[in-house]
């Protein structure tokens, strides 16, 4: 299983990020590539917990559904919804400068796949508390699913 823990998996998402274009096609969803690059920024700050996301979860979603999103073999399929606070059409991060934007999402991937980390235990908005593990799985199979959303 791909995870951030792993450099290889780690290189491979920053080779991926570095193919994603301001005017790349999205092939499902609202966002646009510029739009996306935001969430993923704000997605890596709430990992860190340094940005406070609203909770929608329950008991399905912290167990079946968690171990089914983190476990089986299946790209995450297209119309996820995703929380306000981290959606930049609502009150996520706006786009304003693409290539700065960019570089600032490389800076957290790395920092995430570091030795040192510090989001053990963070809560995730849906899937409640996780582990070291379970969060670089889920950055992976997050990164994947909005760079295939773009083709890359």
């Amino acid at each position: 299983m791909k995870t951030l823990a792993r450099q290889r998996d780690t290189i491979e998402i920053l080779e991926r990020l570095e193919k994603l274009r301001p005017d790349s096609v999205r092939r499902w969803g609202k966002m646009s590539s510029h739009q996306a690059v935001c969430h993923l920024i704000d997605a890596c700050r709430m990992m860190a917990g340094e940005k406070q996301v609203s909770d929608a979860t329950g008991l399905p979603q912290q167990t079946i559904v968690k171990w089914m999103a983190l476990y089986l073999p299946l790209p995450w399929p297209p119309g996820i919804l995703t929380r306000p606070e981290i959606d930049p059409q609502i009150d996520g991060r706006k786009p304003i400068d693409f290539a700065s934007d960019i570089n600032e999402l490389e800076t957290l991937v790395k920092a995430i796949s570091a030795e040192v980390r510090h989001f053990d235990r963070q809560r995730h908005p849906i899937f409640g508390r996780m582990s070291e593990a379970a969060w670089l799985r889920w950055a992976y199979l997050h990164f994947d699913h909005h760079l295939r959303q773009f083709g890359v």
